[in-house]
């Protein structure tokens, strides 16, 4: 299988020693035939030099790469988002996509896919930090800001810097199943956890430090009652604020509204005892305050696309074998400000 990973000055590392990586991990397990043959392609043959300073060798300059590519992957960088290429360039990447069963971008790579025409009526993400702009320059493209990675059609683009890592374990486990895919996860020392609907961030990492934030009061009440109905009223009554001030100053820190960050803290609470114990989902919806299983069920499916009981299954095969605890967790405050609940996974 051939696997074209594009390159250039200023490129982050990450995106591309994480792809790199994930398939030469992939490799030891397949036969020779099967192998990913992977190069790297640049404005020029030699060397590019990333933007921490670290050098890759790349095998050929795009003007002189006319292989056809089953694979074509395209590096981001700190600079992607204001740098505009060469319009040679720009015609060979969009004819080398187009031609190639599939294609996509690492993080900020997507810019250039943007560049090169490949955006249009596409849903797709970045890292979050870019989103903004990258919708203000591709309006015709549906940017999706929270999520780890998007898959549209033959289109595959992620968010920030180890998210890479997640869209090439989940190509391999397109190619090649997921018991292939978690044997190179397990060799990297990664988890497989992240299905591509995930969010980028959890809402615990909006508290910052300071723990008398309007954030942070948010997240110590809400969790402190979290099997509750809860109404803005009865949030902006326990944080101080009337109804109509809080929302507006809480949009402004959280990024998102209250009943979205709510919502958002009930999934990671689920998650948690969906990773940790056996009870049936009927009572983790009870516990995290959904109204039913099928309310949690459709709540996991639109912020997560995945369910409850598949996200169990998914964890469950792809952790060791653990006891299992038959009792729920308490939720219990740290002392910080901070609930005891384990954060999603985010980029770095």
């Amino acid at each position: 299988m051939k696997l074209t990973l594009v390159v250039f000055d200023g490129v982050q590392a990450l995106d591309v020693a994480g792809p790199l990586d994930v398939f030469a991990e992939a490799n030891r397990f397949l036969p020779e035939a099967d192998r990913y043959q992977i190069s790297l392609v640049g404005e020029r043959a030699g060397s590019v030099v990333s933007s921490s300073g670290l050098a890759f060798k790349v095998d050929c300059g795009y003007q002189d790469f006319h292989l056809e590519s089953d694979l074509l992957l395209v590096a981001g960088g700190p600079r992607v988002p204001q740098f505009r290429p060469e319009q040679g360039f720009l015609s060979w990447l969009s004819a080398t996509a187009q031609g190639a069963s599939r294609f996509g971008a690492v993080c900020t790579g997507v810019f250039l896919l943007g560049h090169a025409g490949l955006l249009a009526n596409r849903e797709i993400t970045t890292h979050w930090d870019d989103a903004e702009m990258l919708s203000e320059q591709f309006p015709e493209a549906n940017v999706r800001p929270d999520k780890i990675f998007v898959r549209d059609g033959n289109l595959f683009t992620c968010g920030g810097v180890t998210a890479g890592i997640d869209l090439c374990l989940s190509l391999i486990a397109e190619d090649w199943g997921h018991e292939l895919a978690m044997k190179v996860a397990k060799r990297l020392i990664v988890y497989i956890r992240r299905d591509g609907g995930q969010s980028q961030y959890s809402p615990y990492l909006a508290v910052g430090p300071d723990q008398d934030s309007i954030v942070s009061r948010v997240v110590k009440f809400v969790t402190k009652h979290i099997s509750d109905v809860l109404t803005i009223e009865d949030i902006a009554d326990a944080v101080g604020i009337s109804r109509r001030t809080f929302s507006r100053t809480f949009a402004r820190h959280a990024h998102v509204t209250p009943s979205v960050f709510v919502e958002q803290l009930r999934i990671d609470v689920a998650r948690k005892l969906l990773e940790e114990t056996d009870v049936p989902l009927k009572t983790v919806a009870f516990r995290c305050g959904f109204r039913n299983a099928t309310h949690m069920r459709m709540i996991f499916t639109r912020q997560l696309d995945i369910t409850p009981k598949r996200y169990r299954e998914r964890v469950r095969a792809d952790d060791a074998p653990r006891p299992r605890d038959h009792v729920v967790p308490a939720i219990q405050d740290d002392g910080q400000g901070a609930p005891s609940i384990a954060p999603l996974p985010v980029p770095g």
